[in-house]
């Protein structure tokens, strides 16, 4: 418990020395170990603390709960991109013990729907992230405003993301040169899918692809599954000879185009849809197949941020509250998800999160993974 401790003091407290009378990092604490149950409402915490008090003496030496109003406040005064920085660097430290760390790195913007403007769902606050789809890990995010601004925000990030080694998957609306370049100088390689806002490329791709489909000398990758009553057929077709393909030279790294094709019957209804990719990896059709799969998994992040903690009708008020809120989810999500892994029993996420808020001792071992 000392290292989140250690951490947390890192953070620069912005109250006046003389108007303090709990302890930032322990104010922290408290707030994260709410989380960790599920909460995010300021009434909640605070009537959960309380109810706790006895458990954040014994396991973390607080010896006074703050109030509501102080939680607001210091939510408010604290600089959310920095404890998001500090909660990142606990992700990494945690990564490091992890048996398996996945080299695709998924970019993806969530709106937090509750900060909008009435009347203006584009004025929502979006935080873009950068995700380690198989651990889970966050190595990035960033606050936008706007959907049409998260093209530069994502190649400001490139700028300190470590991407050497990674595959870093976005969709459509990333497929930038600029945004390749910037990928490609860090050691990593890109997969992005194509539409209309490449509109040339994405046309030639297709119809190439979509002539040679059945082609035998095309390498090809396929998988089936069974999902309930869902199957999933999906078939990937990598082309590596793009000699044909007009301008690929202005596209840094570009090596292969592909296609993965997906047919999905369910209750005797099929959908059959195709999506085109470029991609800098002279990986395998399978592995290409995998690397499109696995941006899903940000997607399932942003899924379970709403459906488990409710985080679009989250009312904080403030923009650092609503960072802080967010990074901590993220956070709870890999601890919870890792927990549950190791379990024999399989449980949901939201009952774990309410073994948690029940039960003192699930979230000490919780807690005591990091």
């Amino acid at each position: 418990m000392d290292y989140i401790k250690k951490k947390f003091e890192e953070i620069e407290d912005p109250r006046h020395k003389s108007y303090v009378s709990h302890n930032l990092s322990e104010v922290l604490i408290i707030i994260m170990c709410s989380v960790m149950c599920g909460l995010d409402g300021l009434a909640e915490l605070t009537v959960f603390a309380q109810k706790r008090a006895e458990f954040f003496k014994s396991k973390f030496g607080i010896k006074a709960i703050p109030s509501k109003p102080t939680f607001s406040r210091i939510l408010n005064m604290l600089d959310g991109d920095k404890v998001a920085g500090v909660i990142i660097e606990i992700m990494l430290e945690r990564a490091k013990f992890m048996k398996h760390i996945s080299n695709i790195l998924a970019v993806d913007g969530k709106a937090i729907r509750s900060t909008s403007k009435e009347g203006k769902g584009s004025s929502a606050m979006q935080i873009l992230t950068a995700y380690l789809t198989e651990s889970g890990v966050v190595l990035g995010q960033e606050t936008i405003h706007e959907k049409t601004n998260e093209i530069p925000v994502f190649q400001e990030m490139l700028e300190y993301l470590n991407v050497k080694g990674k595959i870093v998957t976005a969709d459509a609306m990333h497929c930038q040169k600029e945004t390749c370049r910037k990928i490609i100088e860090g050691g990593g390689d890109y997969v992005f899918g194509l539409k209309e806002n490449q509109k040339l490329l994405y046309k030639d791709v297709s119809l190439f692809i979509g002539s040679k489909i059945n082609a035998e000398n095309i390498e090809s990758h396929t998988t089936i599954e069974k999902n309930g009553g869902r199957i999933e057929k999906r078939v990937c077709k990598k082309v590596t000879d793009i000699g044909w393909l007009a301008g690929k030279d202005d596209w840094p790294g570009l090596k292969t185009v592909f296609a993965v094709r997906r047919i999905t019957t369910a209750k005797n209804k099929t959908t059959d849809e195709t999506g085109y990719y470029i991609t800098s990896s002279d990986g395998t059709a399978e592995d290409l197949l995998r690397a499109t799969r696995e941006h899903w998994k940000i997607e399932s992040l942003h899924w379970l941020m709403d459906v488990v903690f409710t985080e679009d009708e989250c009312e904080i008020l403030s923009e650092n509250g609503h960072k802080i809120f967010n990074i901590l989810r993220k956070l709870a999500l890999m601890l919870h998800k890792q927990f549950l892994a190791s379990q024999t029993k399989k449980i949901s996420i939201k009952a774990n999160l309410l073994n948690c808020l029940l039960d003192h001792d699930n979230l000490s071992l919780l807690i005591e993974s990091l």
